[in-house]
């Protein structure tokens, strides 16, 4: 897993521990969504991603908007 960090790291032009959120948050996104069968391949190959994904999700969302130009709008 840490290869494809570093890739979306890179490629996206963000720090190693933003890109660690990321790929983490669609990995926990895609294994709870993937039918068991293939979510446990997903796991054998990147580990127990565990921790908050809806957290995480909004934690990238929001970095994603601001990178973006986005704001929050009350």
């Amino acid at each position: 897993m840490d290869e494809l960090v570093k890739v979306v790291a890179e490629r996206a032009g963000i720090p190693e521990d933003k890109a660690r959120t990321a790929v983490n948050t669609v990995i926990g996104f895609l294994q709870e969504r993937l039918p068991a069968s293939v979510a446990g391949q997903l796991q054998n190959l990147t580990g127990n991603v565990g921790g908050n994904v809806a957290g995480m999700a909004g934690d990238v969302i929001g970095g994603l908007g601001g990178m973006l130009g986005g704001g929050k709008k009350d």
